[in-house]
């Protein structure tokens, strides 16, 4: 009963479309109308407005740590990854959007800081470093993704890796357009607003 809980609170907190609603509030209209269609924070820095596309990564992030964070201190740590899980689920998938949400990059690594804050360290340290080279956030999202459950599963325990491997596969399912497009060539650096 606690896991179904913990999964109840965690797609309930991730839900919450902070992206699309603060591009609403600031009168910038539908973030959905404009670039990738994306509610995230990648897709906000597309309005050239950064102060929001800030606020929406870190609010984005931190709806999956608390989600992890609050089911913990409940219920343990199982229902914490439970709940983390949960949550960049319901920031993919949010009812509220006809279950169309957005990529879940900074609420997964919410997630991974709250459950283990060495792989939310190292997760990062990917993202920056591949985003220092190929300047493309998709390309960056997904080499995290590569290396979380391989280091979860080396240096972590086993209930710490499998959260790690469904939120990286939950984040890579999102990217399928971007993988098509960073084939193709024709994915878009980071910043540019179209």
């Amino acid at each position: 009963m606690s896991l179904i809980l913990a999964a109840l609170l965690g797609y309930g907190l991730g839900s919450v479309p902070y992206g699309l609603l603060l591009t609403r509030a600031a009168g910038l209209g539908d973030i959905r109308a404009i670039g990738s269609g994306n509610i995230g924070a990648t897709n906000v820095l597309r309005t050239g407005n950064k102060a929001l596309a800030a606020a929406t990564l870190a609010l984005d992030a931190a709806k999956g740590a608390v989600a992890l964070l609050i089911a913990q201190s409940l219920w343990g740590e199982n229902a914490g990854l439970v709940a983390g899980v949960a949550a960049m689920a319901g920031h993919a998938f949010p009812v509220w959007l006809g279950f169309k949400g957005g990529k879940g990059v900074a609420t997964g690594a919410g997630v991974m800081f709250a459950a283990a804050w060495w792989l939310g360290v190292a997760v990062l340290a990917v993202w920056l470093a591949t985003a220092f080279l190929t300047r493309i956030s998709s390309a960056s999202a997904l080499a995290g993704c590569a290396v979380a459950p391989i280091l979860a599963l080396i240096f972590g325990p086993w209930e710490l890796a499998l959260a790690a491997f469904v939120l990286a596969g939950l984040i890579t399912w999102r990217h399928r357009p971007n993988i098509e497009r960073l084939l193709a060539g024709t994915e878009p650096k980071i910043g540019r607003k179209a």
